[in-house]
């Protein structure tokens, strides 16, 4: 599980502009070039999920901000949850430094 801050370009007639989207990993699905990864975040107390393919030219950047301590690779149970019940525990990622 990745917490992702998300840029994604967005075309309104002839104008185009950025737009944030900043929310859980909650699948990965797909093999090359058709890889895609599901978000979902919390809108207006409202639960929004976007899938987005990995590959796409409106992508503008991926930043990671944390890893998830997860045991599932599908994390569709968050779905239900609302509150402190939807947080996850964050993975440590310890870096090796290159001597």
């Amino acid at each position: 599980m990745q917490n992702k801050h998300l840029a994604y370009r967005i075309k309104e007639g002839n104008k185009e502009r950025i737009q944030q989207y900043r929310g859980v990993v909650i699948k990965i699905t797909g093999e090359g070039e058709k890889k895609r990864f599901t978000v979902r975040k919390i809108s207006d107390n409202i639960g929004v999920e976007r899938i987005f393919p990995l590959e796409s030219p409106f992508i503008d950047s991926i930043v990671i901000n944390k890893h998830g301590k997860v045991r599932r690779a599908k994390l569709y149970y968050l779905r239900g949850l609302t509150g402190k019940k939807a947080r996850i525990k964050e993975r440590r990622i310890i870096k090796k430094e290159e001597a």
